[in-house]
């Protein structure tokens, strides 16, 4: 999961970069292994400064100076396959044809094939493993395709509309064109979130407009008229016009049920879904199957949640099921998202780090932890251990989410199946694994309900990573099988010893 934006001024003497250097602060969530961002100045020139690690490590007050330019692109980006590398943090570029600047968050699904292409047929060089390299490439083909030396408003909808014919997958892209603008399209799907805003221009001439991945980051910057880009929609934001055409329409519009789960902030709001009235439904309905399987041995003395995504499930539960409301764990801020750490035991090592249980909150009671989800196990089977080390009596907890028993294919980094703790296992098994006295899992109809209730237009979701139905089509069992020994803790952990004897025979040359 990554996070976008892309940013044009109306006044081409302001400069883009502090506002789009907020954007990522505010879509950190998104994304903790890497971070860039790409301005367009006079003439056309674009200005760079990307890398490893968080937005306030990579972007110094000296770089941010070199930034220049009233238009750019800007991203966070977590890994969903292979390992952080510095070639791979984005915005990508290609200078053929027009100088293109590309965001991508998602994946796509026949990456096999279109690197085939771009390499055999297209010609066009690939230099990383990212798939989002091979999107960028696909779009440049289509364009140069053209012939022509300007392009127009017709010519990107021709490019667009090709690459949705080409490229599989989930995607949602925030491009820059050297001199011309800047543009957004989303999946035919509508699988990853983008919006779209705009504003006065400081000096009340003409309008500011910004992409993002979440409608929170437009809302902070005062952008008004805020609407979610449309599956299979394109807009285009020239310096003169702004243009769109929905070029796809798909029978199935399958927003991505997870960015409600956990991924988005709770102050977003995705498809005209509010995230955190999302979140509070899924406790209501976590409550009353709680409720219905414990019946008259329910002997809970408090509901605990796992902060901070699950606070809104939570308190709702708490609230219905009658129970007081603690905060029984203290957070570390300063500790990434360990769901999106890259190796097990990193991982591990990190939910001590970030997680610390206040003893008066679980002493000699039974005690129900609550969680936005549970995939590999990791964090639970570390936080009931915690409870219990602090005198809990008993530890049992709920997932807002169903059982997670399938990898995810669209841009979420879900491990391979073998290393999901639910994945060919019952409730009970789970609950015995992570050293839980009792598991409660939200059932997928209750879940896809408490998203759908709000915006009752959207009928569909992306559930696969619950049910092993992949919206797109195309997941066969050999594409899931490389994403495996791709995804893999072992093969992560295979590539950064290959990786870092290179680097370090590159440096001692």
């Amino acid at each position: 999961m990554c996070g976008i934006s892309a940013l044009l001024l109306a006044d081409p003497a302001q400069a883009a970069v502090s506002e789009l250097l907020e954007s990522l602060g505010l879509l950190q969530h998104r994304g903790q292994d890497a971070a860039g961002i790409v301005t367009c100045g006079h003439k056309g020139r674009l200005f760079q400064c990307k890398g490893n690690g968080m937005v306030r490590d990579v972007f110094t007050p000296q770089r941010l100076m070199a930034l220049t330019g009233s238009m750019g692109v800007a991203h966070v980006r977590y890994p969903t396959a292979g390992t952080p590398a510095d070639s791979e943090a984005q915005p990508f570029y290609v200078n053929s044809p027009y100088g293109i600047v590309m965001a991508h968050n998602g994946n796509l699904t026949n990456d096999t094939e279109l690197r085939h292409f771009l390499d055999y047929d297209a010609h066009r060089h690939i230099n990383t493993d990212s798939d989002s390299e091979l999107l960028l490439n696909i779009l440049a083909n289509n364009l140069q395709k053209t012939g022509k030396f300007r392009i127009n408003e017709q010519d990107i909808f021709s490019a667009v509309q090709g690459l949705y014919g080409e490229c599989q997958g989930a995607y949602a892209a925030a491009v820059m064109l050297a001199g011309f603008g800047i543009i957004g399209f989303r999946d035919p799907h509508g699988i990853r979130p983008l919006v779209f805003g705009r504003r006065k221009s400081a000096s009340g001439k003409g309008f500011d407009y910004m992409f993002a991945s979440e409608s929170v980051v437009l809302d902070a910057l005062d952008f008004t008229d805020i609407e979610d880009v449309l599956p299979g929609e394109v807009i285009i934001v020239s310096k003169t016009a702004v243009t769109r055409r929905r070029l796809v329409v798909e029978e199935r519009i399958t927003p991505c049920i997870f960015e409600y789960v956990y991924f988005a902030r709770p102050d977003s709001t995705i498809d005209g879904i509010p995230v955190y009235n999302a979140r509070l439904d899924m406790g209501v309905k976590l409550a009353r199957k709680v409720k219905h399987e414990m019946g008259d041995a329910m002997d809970i003395d408090v509901v605990i949640p796992v902060p901070d995504t699950s606070r809104a499930a939570a308190l709702q539960l708490s609230h219905e099921l009658g129970l007081p409301y603690r905060e029984g764990f203290n957070k570390n801020r300063y500790v990434g998202r360990t769901f999106i750490m890259p190796g097990q035991e990193t991982r591990r090592r990190n939910v001590r780090r970030k997680l610390n249980a206040m003893p008066t909150e679980f002493k000699g009671l039974n005690v129900l932890l609550v969680d936005d989800s549970i995939v590999r196990g990791t964090t639970s089977r570390e936080i009931i251990q915690m409870a219990r080390d602090v005198g809990a009596k008993k530890v049992y907890i709920a997932s807002a989410a169903p059982a997670i028993r399938f990898p995810n294919v669209y841009g979420i980094d879900m491990p391979s199946e073998k290393e999901l703790v639910a994945a060919g296992c019952s409730d009970e098994d789970v609950a015995a694994s992570i050293g839980a006295d009792r598991i409660f899992f939200q059932d997928l109809p209750d879940l896809v309900d408490s998203c759908r209730r709000f915006n009752p237009a959207i009928t569909e979701f992306d559930t696969s990573v619950f049910d092993g139905c992949y919206v797109t089509g195309g997941v066969t069992p050999e594409y899931l099988q490389k994403l495996e020994d791709r995804r893999s803790d072992a093969a992560r952990q295979k590539k950064c010893l290959i990786d870092g004897e290179t680097i370090g025979l590159h440096n001692y040359k």
